[in-house]
């Protein structure tokens, strides 16, 4: 049997860095992990071969070779596995799909021959045993969880790792937590599942053993939501596994209750971990309440970033506009919180409504959704019927966004958190693609971009106060190009879009 498994591509958005790969010469940010997962969990007789439509062209050669396609995307890749459905039914392939989107919308694909939806390693084993015996079904979905100790080392020969930008692995799944728009403890439940340490070194070894030198980025949607085993057993593991290596970075998602815990603060960053993601949503009291993030209420959130910072993790932080609580001064608030907290990655993105969600219920019973989800969290784009009036919440939105990345505010938001940030005392060595990196973003930022004033301002000041971060200094100006290239693509759109529906009040 031959298993082709394809990946669809991600559009230009806020998480595809696209436009900053350019500067190292890389494809993508990370390659599939669900996949390279599943495929470990096929018989190992059968032939697999990956196909990353981010890093390399689906061939009718790829096609012809293939008995099945198994394929998995988010919702952000809708339009692109459509089309690789389409191909692969023309082709006369059968299809196997799972994942988020197919997990929300598979009633909408039906050109894909079986789905197996929920965590595979309950649901793709009765999928394999039916195909064996000719009688396959066409939905094959759970509402268990999985132990995740039986989960397969992810088969990354599939891949060609040097057109990634990191690498993925995932310690746990499930979140403690309740948040209303949130899917996650809807797929992954509120308890959270956790591989051994042992598996995790065991997967660590296999990427050095293949040559990987690079960051590596832990999946999980809140890696210290069980901080006793993190604590206990894979921190340790891994500060010794980090010895005698080159110092391989970690990144991963955290939340805000992070900074209350210094001890576990100071063991990330010894482990390797130099950025935490966490879903700070908004500075507003009253809308946190709604939203149901209890751990986000009652805190000096911008004292517990500076904190998380000061203990040598990057906070990069998740905003959302559009609450049923949001008045107009919330816009002014973000900015204000933004630029204040040194927060650099700011995703800020109107609140939309996943389905499997409690907000998704809520307003499904009030009568306020509507078409539109895209899973892009940054084109200003909402299907929620919201309170507040469209016209002024999209205005705000966009007024956020021209302020926080624009040279001038992103490059005095860069310094704000280089002067509060404590970097690591091991630091990784820079690569050959990073130093070329520097040099391509002389010429791209500091000689024909118009934020070139503030790049030269910008490495300058590194210099003189904080020398040893210089290389930071470099990675966030060629990330500044990037978020302001998506943000003003979608910023052009949107006006065009509200130039149209002028043009129809007109007539």
């Amino acid at each position: 049997m031959n298993i082709l498994l394809v990946y669809p591509e991600f559009p230009d958005t806020f998480w595809s860095f696209k436009h900053a790969l350019r500067f190292i010469r890389k494809k993508a940010s990370l390659p599939p992990l669900g996949l390279l997962t599943v495929a470990a969990m096929l018989p190992p007789e059968w032939e697999k071969r990956l196909v990353d439509v981010n890093v390399t062209a689906l061939k009718d050669k790829h096609l012809e070779w293939a008995d099945y396609v198994f394929i998995s995307a988010m919702t952000v890749q809708r339009d692109s596995a459509r089309q690789i459905i389409a191909r692969c039914k023309q082709a006369g392939v059968r299809v196997v799909a799972g994942g988020p989107i197919f997990a929300s919308e598979h009633e909408q694909f039906e050109g894909v021959d079986h789905f197996v939806l929920g965590e595979a390693e309950i649901t793709l084993p009765p999928f394999l045993a039916d195909l064996e015996r000719g009688r396959a079904e066409r939905i094959y979905t759970t509402t268990e969880f999985p132990d995740i100790r039986e989960t397969p080392v992810p088969m990354w020969e599939l891949a060609a790792l040097n057109r990634y930008a990191s690498m993925c692995i995932q310690f746990s799944r499930g979140c403690p937590f309740n948040c209303e728009f949130c899917d996650v403890t809807a797929l992954f439940g509120h308890k959270p599942r956790t591989k051994t340490a042992g598996q995790i070194i065991v997967e660590l070894d296999g990427l050095y053993d293949l040559g990987w030198r690079g960051q590596v980025f832990f999946v999980d949607d809140n890696l210290i939501g069980n901080k006793k085993v993190l604590k206990t057993e894979l921190l340790p593991a891994l500060i010794a596994w980090q010895k005698g290596r080159d110092g391989i970075p970690f990144n991963t998602e955290v939340s805000i209750n992070l900074a209350d815990d210094e001890e576990l603060m100071q063991l990330m960053a010894e482990a390797g971990f130099d950025t935490v993601f966490i879903g700070i949503e908004t500075p507003d009291e009253d809308s946190l309440a709604e939203c149901s993030k209890k751990q986000n209420k009652n805190r000096d959130l911008v004292e517990d970033v500076k904190r998380i910072q000061r203990a040598g993790l990057q906070v990069q932080g998740g905003f959302i506009v559009g609450f049923d609580s949001d008045t107009p001064s919330i816009f002014q608030r973000q900015i204000d919180f933004i630029q204040k907290s040194g927060i650099v990655t700011a995703m800020v993105g109107l609140l939309q409504a996943i389905p499997g969600t409690q907000l998704y219920e809520r307003l499904r019973r009030e009568g306020r959704l509507q078409e539109g989800l895209t899973g892009d969290n940054v084109d200003g784009t909402t299907n929620i019927i919201s309170r507040m009036n469209l016209d002024t919440l999209r205005a705000g939105y966009r007024r956020i966004m021209e302020h926080i990345y624009s040279p001038k505010h992103y490059y005095e938001r860069v310094r704000t958190f280089l002067w509060e940030y404590r970097p690591p005392k091991i630091k990784p060595p820079l690569d050959r693609e990073r130093v070329l990196a520097f040099f391509r973003s002389i010429v791209r930022l500091g000689i024909l971009g118009k934020e070139r004033f503030h790049y030269w301002r910008l490495l300058l000041w590194t210099l003189f106060h904080r020398p040893r971060l210089f290389p930071e200094a470099v990675t966030f100006a060629i990330y500044g190009y990037h978020f302001r290239k998506v943000c003003e693509r979608r910023l052009v759109d949107d006006q065009a879009v509200a130039t149209r529906r002028a043009r129809r009040k007109r007539y």
